[in-house]
């Protein structure tokens, strides 16, 4: 993608963030490309990848808060092999394990969201003592392992459905069962209904003082097809109706300010059936540089 783009030494380009080789940087960047198991045919396997070159679209620099992220140590850690099925939910975990001592905060590029059960139970040992925010359009508590089910998997694996906020769940997204899963494990759960009467910044307050009471370090599940399928057409369960591009990120802007966060993952893109203008992968590609530019405000 980057081959055919001007080269202007006084703007920087975002892939060059992924550049440095220091162990002990604050950001570290993995790809998990899980796809095998999805309930949706995919191709999410090609899009750490395509994520990483999309970011050659943007520059290092957020206006907004007046944030240059050139000044942030980040590190990519490259993809983790075959992380589909139980041999490669134990991959994964094998390889981010300890990576929480390294980093402050730990993006996970997707991959379907199955990854969301492999990574944070590879970070976390003991889920019992963290918290879940997801953005998405399911609450992912079916039956089964696969990437609808990768949050059910985590409450069976010892995470409190008390400590889980679902932000962003659609009409005729989900069954009344798995709904009825919900509420009877006590997970927070803001509907797209309730979304059209407030902002994401005070759903986020009340999310982030759930999830991360007491002190708890928070994951964060950014399952792309939250969002309206206008704006994401590479995400094979989005819905007409969705929240915006502009919203999510800003959800990963506020996230990514919390030290409490410490570990995000963007997921449900098959790079293959992104529109020509690639607006799905671009999208990522700002989540990324979002959630960077408000951890440089911690």
């Amino acid at each position: 993608m980057s081959a055919n783009l001007p080269h202007d030494p006084k703007w920087k380009r975002a892939n060059t963030l992924l550049m440095s080789s220091d162990p002990s940087s604050d950001i570290a960047l993995v790809g998990v490309p899980a796809h095998k198991g999805s309930i949706s045919p995919t191709s999410a396997d090609q899009t750490p990848d395509a994520i990483r070159s999309a970011l050659a679209r943007y520059s290092t620099y957020s206006t907004s808060q007046g944030v240059d992220l050139s000044g942030q140590s980040f590190i990519d850690l490259g993809n983790i092999d075959s992380p589909d099925g139980p041999e490669g939910v134990a991959r994964v975990g094998a390889f981010v394990s300890g990576l929480l001592a390294k980093h402050k905060l730990v993006i996970a590029l997707g991959g379907d969201n199955s990854i969301t059960y492999s990574v944070a139970s590879g970070l976390w040992p003991d889920l019992s003592k963290i918290g879940l925010i997801t953005f998405d359009a399911h609450h992912d508590l079916r039956d089964g392992q696969s990437n609808g089910s990768p949050v059910w998997q985590l409450i069976q694996a010892g995470l409190p459905g008390k400590n889980i906020v679902q932000i962003g769940i659609a009409d005729f997204a989900n069954s009344a069962e798995y709904s009825q899963r919900a509420k009877e494990n006590g997970i927070t759960v803001f509907s797209r209904g309730q979304l059209r009467e407030m902002t994401i910044a005070d759903v986020l307050k009340k999310a982030l003082e759930i999830a991360g009471a007491d002190g708890r370090e928070i994951y964060v599940d950014l399952d792309v097809d939250v969002c309206d399928r206008s704006v994401v057409p590479a995400c094979p369960a989005a819905m007409p109706g969705g929240i915006s591009a502009d919203e999510l990120r800003q959800a990963a802007l506020l996230l990514g300010a919390d030290k409490r966060v410490r570990a995000i993952d963007i997921t449900e893109i098959d790079a293959a059936a992104d529109s020509d203008d690639q607006r799905t992968l671009r999208l990522a590609a700002l989540l990324v540089l979002e959630a960077a530019a408000g951890f440089a405000t911690r």
